[in-house]
């Protein structure tokens, strides 16, 4: 299997699995249903382990544009392949989230609020105020990648045993830091289910606020820069 291959298996699995949890949870008609933010920020915990654990030997299992940015800014990914990573994990997110309707399709034919139905697929600020929603989605992903360039600090990117930690990591982010904007803290994994939100035939399914978009691409990405530079003043290298 290729980098690309493995990045785009990876991030499609991830989201199949984080996305899937949200759906459990929100949709109406789930024997999940209601069962809260404990059940969502524990699926999306479990959903990073396997998913780096099922591609980390293979290409160090980024599955996110600002770990890829940061590995590369740090000087450890080829700034040369960075586009086709980015690119894999978009297509990946997009796919899994597909995947993720496929399975839901009843579920989502029976629930009746649009916000409720896109939540699904994408993140969505508590309390709308888009510098404050960037600010957040900034914080924690540099807090995120901090922790990812550490655990990733012996092998210049995530193998198998760092999986857990990862896991742990997200699971901390998402019940500490999560609460404003539903912690993204991944460029792809909001923009691919968001498109694909916009072109699957949900019924009454509103629209993909676009207005809101940027902020967990342009958080995420600044966020790493400010993790990557910071990593290198503690630590060097």
């Amino acid at each position: 299997m290729s980098p690309f291959s493995a990045e785009f298996l990876g991030t499609a699995l991830l989201i199949v699995l984080g996305d899937g949890v949200v759906a459990n949870v929100a949709l109406a008609r789930t024997h999940g249903h209601g069962g809260g933010l404990m059940a969502i920020t524990a699926g999306w915990a479990a959903a990073v382990f396997v998913a780096v654990y099922a591609v980390a030997s293979t290409s160090g299992a980024h599955l996110n544009p600002a770990v890829t940015l940061a590995l590369a800014l740090r000087g450890k990914f080829l700034w040369q392949d960075v586009p086709s990573y980015m690119c894999a994990q978009l297509l990946g997110a997009f796919v899994g989230a597909t995947i993720v309707w496929l399975a839901y399709r009843r579920q989502f034919d029976a629930t009746a609020d649009p916000a409720t139905v896109r939540g699904v697929f994408c993140t969505a600020p508590a309390i709308r105020d888009l510098g404050s929603n960037f600010l957040t989605e900034a914080i924690a992903t540099c807090v995120f990648v901090l922790g990812v360039l550490q655990i990733a600090a012996p092998t210049h990117g995530l193998g198998a045993l760092d999986a857990l930690p990862v896991a742990l990591l997200v699971l901390a982010i998402g019940l500490s830091l999560g609460g404003p904007t539903g912690y993204a803290i991944n460029p792809a994994r909001d923009l691919g289910p968001r498109l694909a939100h916009a072109i699957l035939p949900l019924r009454g399914k509103g629209d993909s606020d676009w207005g809101y978009a940027w902020v967990p691409i342009a958080g995420p990405l600044v966020g790493a820069t400010a993790a990557a530079l910071l990593h290198g003043a503690l630590f060097g290298g």
